[in-house]
């Protein structure tokens, strides 16, 4: 089991099982919502994730059509995103957020193509 939290420690959550994947995105929006070059999540049903606490301090803004991001409204941490159209019991939270180590066999690359100039990878 893994647990996390936001910035401010208001929102605290575990997962319950392991995560299917672990993403680099690269998109644009991503990469605006976390003031980074690439937002780094991990994909897990949301049926395994368990909010401990800061539910109810939890924000959301759609992002397009089908994409609700939700983040910690006292420290803007983001903590999930949810609503892909292919993956509609899935949720995915930034890895950053976990405070037990989850080191991944594997990280895709997401949207690649809209990798900022200043940021080289291998």
């Amino acid at each position: 089991m893994h647990r996390g939290s936001c910035l401010c420690g208001a929102v605290t959550f575990e997962l319950h099982g392991e995560p299917s994947m672990v993403s680099h995105c690269h998109c644009s929006m991503c990469r605006k919502g976390h003031g980074a070059a690439f937002a780094t999540y991990l994909s897990i049903e949301k049926a395994k994730v368990r909010f401990l606490s800061g539910e109810d301090q939890l924000t959301s803004y759609n992002s397009s059509s089908s994409i609700l991001r939700k983040f910690c409204r006292t420290c803007g941490s983001n903590v999930e995103w949810s609503g892909h159209p292919d993956y509609p019991d899935w949720v995915s939270i930034p890895l950053a957020l976990l405070d037990t180590p989850l080191v991944p066999e594997a990280i895709e690359q997401f949207y690649a193509e809209a990798r900022v100039p200043w940021c080289a990878f291998t």
